[in-house]
This record gives C-alpha cells, sequence and structure tokens, in this order.
C-alpha cells in the first residue's frame, strides 16, 4: 500500500489531491514510528482459512483458537473493540470476537490463515447484485462505477476494489471480499479479467473524486476481479471496498 500511494502521489494531477496523499503518506509513517495503528478504525477480523484435506486439527476446536488469537491481539495491541454482540441491541461484545471465519478444505497437508481486518466505513459502502445474463460486462462496468459514484469519498479514498462475479449471492460477496487480499496491484492471471481490472481502474479514477473525496484522479489505487461459475440465469456482482489503509496478513503452517 506505501508503494501503491507512491505511484498515486506521482501521478496525481491535482495539487490538493497531491497534498492529502503527502498526508497519507506522513500518517503512515507516523504510525511506523509510533507502533500505532494507521487508521482508528481497526476493524471486525475476517479471517479465511485455506485447510489443507490431510492436516488433522487437534488439542481443540479451531474456531474457538481463532476467536481466541483475535482476543488477545486486539487486547494486547490495544486495538479499538467494534464487534456488538446483537444488530440490533448493539452491546459490544469487548474484544472484537466473534472473528467472521471462512474455511476452504483444499489439496495438500498446510493451513494456510488469511487475516484481513475490515474497517465499517468501507464496508458500509459495498453492494451486491443479482444482473441478468444479458447485461454481461458493460452491466459489470456500470454497477461498480455506480457503487464507487455512491460512495464518493465517504470511506476515505483512495481505495482499493475488489469486485466478485459469479458464484452464487453469498459466495460472490465473499468473493469480492476476498480479492482484496491479493498482492495490491497483481493482475489476474486471466486475460480477460486482467483487461477489466485496468479498464474499471481508468474508468473509476475518470470520475474525479479524488483522494479523501478533494477532487483529482486518484480515486482508486488498483481493482482486483476474482471470478467463480454460476448458473445460466445469473450473473452476480459485488464490490468490496476497502479505504486507503488496507492491512492483511498471511501465515502458514
Amino acid at each position: 500500500m506505501e508503494e501503491a500511494l507512491a505511484r498515486a502521489r506521482e501521478a496525481e494531477e491535482s495539487p490538493v489531491g497531491r497534498g492529502i496523499i503527502e498526508e497519507l503518506q506522513a500518517n503512515v509513517a507516523l504510525a511506523k514510528e509510533e507502533a500505532i495503528p494507521v487508521c482508528q478504525d481497526t476493524g471486525m477480523a475476517i479471517v479465511y482459512v485455506e485447510l489443507g484435506q490431510d492436516v488433522h486439527i487437534t488439542g481443540g476446536n479451531l474456531y474457538l483458537a481463532i476467536d481466541e488469537g483475535v482476543r488477545q491481539g486486539y487486547e494486547q495491541g490495544y486495538l479499538r473493540k467494534s464487534i456488538v454482540a446483537d444488530p440490533l441491541r448493539r452491546e459490544n461484545t469487548g474484544d472484537n470476537t466473534p472473528a467472521f471465519i471462512r474455511v476452504q478444505v483444499v489439496p495438500g497437508d498446510k493451513l494456510r490463515i488469511h487475516l484481513l481486518p475490515k474497517g465499517g466505513g468501507s464496508e458500509n459502502v459495498s453492494r451486491l447484485a443479482m444482473l441478468k445474463p444479458a447485461q454481461g460486462v458493460a452491466g459489470v462496468k456500470k454497477f461498480v462505477l455506480e457503487t464507487l459514484d455512491l460512495a464518493g469519498g465517504n470511506a476515505c479514498p483512495p481505495y482499493l476494489v475488489g469486485v466478485g462475479i459469479g458464484g452464487t449471492f453469498d459466495e460472490c460477496a465473499f468473493l469480492a471480499k476476498r480479492a482484496l487480499m491479493r498482492e495490491v496491484g497483481r493482475p489476474n492471471p486471466q486475460e480477460h479479467l486482467a483487461r477489466l481490472e485496468e479498464e474499471l481502474l481508468e474508468a473509476i479514477n475518470d470520475l474525479g473524486i479524488g483522494p479523501q473525496g478533494f477532487g483529482g484522479r486518484q480515486t482508486a489505487l488498483a481493482v482486483h476481479v476474482e471470478s467463480l461459475p454460476t448458473h445460466i440465469a445469473c450473473l452476480p456482482v459485488a464490490v468490496n471496498l476497502s479505504c486507503h489503509a488496507l492491512r492483511h496478513r498471511s501465515r502458514e503452517v
């Protein structure tokens, strides 16, 4: 993200936009120096687990172990606890648990854990649509651009834009979120999706929202598109945004 911000600073045409990016860079440097979060919203703990089919978990419950790790991390790191136990009663759980965990069984004998602390502001402007297949690529582009236009500067751009296409209603939404865990700016290995990423990035930056919504060309740092097979009658599309304070980490054992 630091490298992406540096590139955005050089590419930004607006003096105000360049100044905003410089402030974001200074904020990152200060966070490193003081060992504090780059943003006070340290998010919900999104945990994506790739469980090798030859791995056998012993000595306890994997889900409870992940929650315990989140609990210790947020308490010992003095990170903001943002999870409420009930979405209507709004009582804080006090330790940022439960984590939001998705486990996928994959070939092999490794356990890979991907952690994405996801902020609430960028989550709130994310959207999903069940398009008609006839709407095709043009419909996908239209929906993505509408989502960014509606988000405006509300979720602290420049953004990283995760786009999920295909699958089911629920899988498509997670696909967009998982796209945020990819190395920033690394293109999709499928040529047509990599081309779509480039076209969407250019179109998003043509919206003129700019850094923190003050105008300019650098509304998004990158667009990551992921896809899945889907039903012949369906064309699900999801957009999950992250602000410039994207944080994720992976471990393999």
